[in-house]
């Protein structure tokens, strides 16, 4: 402990302390704890004014959310709802399938909708957003439809030209549309 303090006071103070050259290793200790009682100890004090809440993981991506629900003209609780679904926000979830981040997109379609790096949060909220609006164009603005589309594939949907007799399919498209009730009827 004393070396510990003899090194932090020379490293603090080195302009406090000459070398000299002495054949006294005595004075040249003495000299030393001269130095030490008159340089002041180290001291740290903290002051916290006020402690920052983490935030929500459901709202670390608010503003990719925002962003691309005005560029694709779509409700942004929708894209929240599909990203909560798909990947619990887990911007790192890799499916059994190989459908990938946040809003779980297969590499093919992440590809086609210009997402380079599908685990990048960013590009993969945009190219499921794009997707979203493309699915529901197709399904003539049916959420439902749209919803179906996006789980089973829009193939699927124009199969049975409704939503499919899956039960994964049906559990989805039910599951966000609760989180999309539920999310409306916080707001209100």
């Amino acid at each position: 402990m004393r070396t510990l303090l003899l090194t932090a006071a020379a490293l603090s103070a080195p302009h406090a302390a000459k070398v000299r050259a002495s054949s006294d290793p005595l004075a040249s200790s003495t000299s030393i704890s001269n130095i030490l009682s008159k340089t002041p100890s180290a001291s740290v004090s903290v002051q916290i004014d006020s402690v920052v809440a983490p935030l929500e993981l459901r709202h670390a991506y608010d503003d990719i959310i925002t962003e691309a629900a005005a560029k694709y003209k779509l409700d942004p609780v929708l894209i929240r709802s599909v990203m909560q679904a798909e990947s619990a926000f887990n911007a790192m979830a890799v499916s059994p399938v190989g459908a990938l981040g946040l809003m779980q997109l297969m590499p093919d379609v992440a590809a086609e909708l210009g997402a380079d790096d599908p685990m990048d949060p960013r590009q993969n909220i945009m190219a499921g957003a794009l997707y979203l609006r493309r699915l529901l164009d197709a399904q003539r603005g049916s959420v439902k439809l749209a919803l179906a589309s996006y789980n089973a594939g829009p193939g699927n949907v124009a199969k049975y030209g409704a939503i499919p007799p899956f039960k994964e399919t049906r559990d989805y498209v039910k599951k966000i549309s609760g989180l999309l009730a539920e999310a409306r009827a916080n707001d209100h």
